[in-house]
């Protein structure tokens, strides 16, 4: 199998899994603080189909794989009703920030998963050269599970409208600056996009995200050296 379209699938599947436990995240916690919208509506679970956007969990994804264009893609949101949250200004936050935080613990448990299968395939003799395959496969696998999860919780972490990073910072504004920031809401979309096609979107989110994907890797190859 070509290793071009290997990462391009491998890629594309680490994606489709982590924006729907990020979404699931954010219903999961409106559920737990008082609004049941996306579990009426059957949208708590792990069936692609009703989490999937085509163009923006399928068709961008994909192409940023296969020709290295700048990395972006969504889901379906999950929807939230803030009337029904116990208090919709704290619980807001709460439920914004479920989404960020369960992609941060899926990049760490895809460490830890490369930590186990390096430290496997280094102890069982003969495994290293039969299964050569698998192993570049759980490399490949575990490696993008770590940069996508990481760029999903960093890009979502950015306090434009309708990001989950918005919503956290309502949270804490007073009430002048968070009626203006919820004024610019329409035209999040339209920001977010300018700053992707100028490559600030890159800039501001490149060298945090090298950062940490290269730390990434750095503890896993020390951690499987050393056993």
């Amino acid at each position: 199998m070509n290793a071009d379209f290997l990462t391009a699938a491998t890629g594309l599947i680490a994606f489709i899994f982590s924006v729907i436990v990020h979404e699931n995240a954010h219903g999961l916690a409106a559920e737990r603080f008082g609004d049941t919208t996306a579990r009426d509506l059957g949208r708590i679970t792990m069936n692609p189909i009703p989490h999937i956007d085509p163009i923006g969990s399928i068709l961008l994804p994909l192409a940023a794989f296969l020709s290295g264009i700048p990395f972006l893609g969504w889901a379906k949101p999950v929807p939230v009703n803030g009337a029904n949250l116990r208090n919709p200004v704290v619980h807001g936050a709460y439920v914004a920030a479920a989404g960020p935080a369960s992609n941060f613990l899926l990049a760490f448990a895809a460490a830890i998963l490369w930590i186990i299968v390096g430290i496997v395939f280094k102890h069982v003799p003969g495994l290293m050269e039969s299964g050569e395959r698998s192993r570049y496969f759980f490399n490949t696998l575990c490696s993008s599970l770590i940069l996508v999860n990481c760029v999903l919780a960093m890009f979502n972490l950015l306090p434009i409208p309708p990001l989950d990073g918005h919503w956290i910072l309502m949270r804490y504004l007073p009430p002048g600056p968070r009626e203006a920031l919820a004024s610019v809401g329409r035209w999040g979309f339209f920001i977010l996009i300018l700053l992707l096609w100028t490559g600030v979107l890159w800039r501001i989110l490149g060298p945090p995200l090298s950062l940490v994907v290269t730390g990434y890797h750095a503890l896993v190859t020390t951690v499987v050296r050393a056993f």
